[in-house]
C-alpha cells in the first residue's frame, strides 16, 4: 500500500531465464500486495517455475489467460480487464527486465502518485528507444550520429550489435562502478507518440473507464491511441532505472556475447549484500536449478491452453526449400554488413 491505493505488480509471462532476475525485486519490496504473473505460455518448465514461485511467496498470484488460448504477444490483451480495480496503482513489467536500481518499485509508485495527470509513466529503460533517445539529448551517452525519436528505430529498437553495445556500455561505465545515478535526467513529458512498454504504471480507475478493452496492438492503444483521445501526455521518470534485456530482434546477438550472463553476475552481487535479500535471491535460483534439471519431464506435461495454429507464410514455405548452407551463407554475410561503432 501507499498513500492509500493498493500496489499490484504484473507481469505477462513468461520466460524463466529472464525472470530469476526480475523475481526478487518484486517479492522483496513491502509496497508490493500483489504481483499477477499472467501466465501466457504453453512451456511446462516455465509453467511450473511460476507454480513453484506462488508456492513460496504468498505475494505471487497466478493469473491464468481468460480466454483459454495462448499466441504469444496477441493473447496479452485479455489479461488487461482485470486491471480496473478502484484505488489501485499498477505497475506492468516485462519478463525480461533484468536489473533496476535499489528502491525503484518505491520510487515508481511515488511518482506515479505525484503526477496524476499523466496516463502512463514509465522509468528510463536500458534498451528502449526512446529512453536511448532521451539519453542522446541530454548528452549523457555520446553517439556516431543523430538517430531521431522512433519507437521502432532501426538502430535504437532493431540492431542486436546497438543494442550489445549499449548494454556493455551500460555495464561496464555505470553499473559494475555503481555510477547509475550520473545517468538521471529528470522528468520528461511526451504526447502523441508510441513508445515501448517495457515498464509502465498506471491507475484502475483510469483503465476502468474503458473497461480493460485494449483492441489490437496493446502498445499503440496504450502507448499512443488511447492518451491521445483522452488528451492525456504520458511522462519518464528520468531518475529511476531499469535494465530491458532484448526486443526479439536483439537476441541472438545479445545471447552470442552473453550479455543476460553479466547481468546475472551483477544481480548476484547486489543480492548477496545482506542475509536476507540473498536468501530471496538464492531461493530463486534453487527454484530454477530444479526446473531446469526436471525440464525434459516438464516439457511433456500438456499446456492448459488451446494452441492457435499459425498459418505458414509464402516466405516459410520458399525457406524451407532452401538448402541449410545457403541459408548459413546469408546469416554470416548479413553478420557481416551490420556495422558496429554506434556508442563513441
Amino acid at each position: 500500500m501507499y498513500n492509500s491505493y493498493k500496489i499490484v505488480l504484473n507481469t505477462a509471462a513468461g520466460r524463466r531465464r529472464y525472470m530469476q532476475y526480475l523475481i526478487p525485486y518484486i517479492v522483496s519490496s513491502k509496497m508490493v500486495d500483489r504481483y499477477d504473473v499472467w501466465v501466457n505460455t504453453h512451456n511446462g518448465a516455465d509453467i511450473e517455475f511460476f507454480k513453484r514461485i506462488a508456492e513460496k511467496y504468498p505475494v505471487v498470484n497466478l493469473v491464468w489467460q481468460p480466454d483459454g488460448v495462448v499466441n504469444g504477444n496477441k493473447s496479452i490483451n485479455a489479461f488487461y480487464k482485470a486491471c480496473v480495480e478502484p484505488d489501485t496503482i499498477y505497475f506492468k513489467l516485462d519478463d525480461d527486465i533484468v536489473w533496476m536500481e535499489p528502491g525503484l518499485i518505491e520510487k515508481m509508485v511515488k511518482f506515479r502518485v505525484d503526477n496524476p495527470q499523466y496516463f502512463l509513466v514509465s522509468p528510463l529503460v536500458i534498451n528502449n528507444s526512446l529512453s536511448t533517445y532521451l539519453l542522446e539529448l541530454e548528452e549523457k551517452i555520446k553517439l556516431d550520429d543523430y538517430y531521431n525519436s522512433y519507437a521502432s528505430h532501426p538502430v535504437l529498437w532493431r540492431s542486436g550489435v546497438f543494442a550489445q553495445e549499449l548494454h556493455s556500455w551500460f555495464l561496464e561505465k555505470f553499473l559494475k562502478t555503481k555510477k547509475w545515478e550520473e545517468l538521471h535526467l529528470g522528468k520528461k513529458e511526451m504526447g502523441m507518440t508510441r513508445f515501448s512498454i517495457n515498464s509502465v504504471l498506471w491507475f484502475g480507475d483510469e483503465m476502468r473507464k474503458f473497461a480493460g478493452v485494449v483492441p489490437g496492438d496493446d502498445e499503440e492503444f496504450l502507448s499512443c491511441i488511447y492518451p491521445t483521445r483522452r488528451g492525456m501526455s504520458n511522462a519518464w521518470n528520468g531518475d529511476a532505472i531499469v535494465a530491458h534485456f532484448a526486443f526479439f530482434t536483439q537476441r541472438e546477438e545479445l545471447d552470442k556475447k552473453g550479455i543476460l550472463e553479466q547481468y546475472g553476475e551483477v544481480c548476484t552481487e547486489q543480492w548477496h549484500k545482506d542475509g536476507k535479500s540473498a536468501e530471496i535471491y538464492d531461493a530463486v535460483q534453487a527454484i530454477l536449478k530444479d526446473i531446469n534439471a526436471n525440464e525434459a519431464e516438464l516439457m511433456k506435461r500438456p499446456s492448459p491452453y488451446k494452441r492457435v495454429v499459425k498459418p505458414v507464410t509464402m516466405r516459410q514455405r520458399v525457406k524451407k526449400l532452401i538448402p541449410k548452407v545457403v541459408l548459413d551463407l546469408k546469416t554470416f554475410f548479413d553478420g557481416r554488413k551490420e556495422r558496429s561503432g554506434f556508442i563513441c
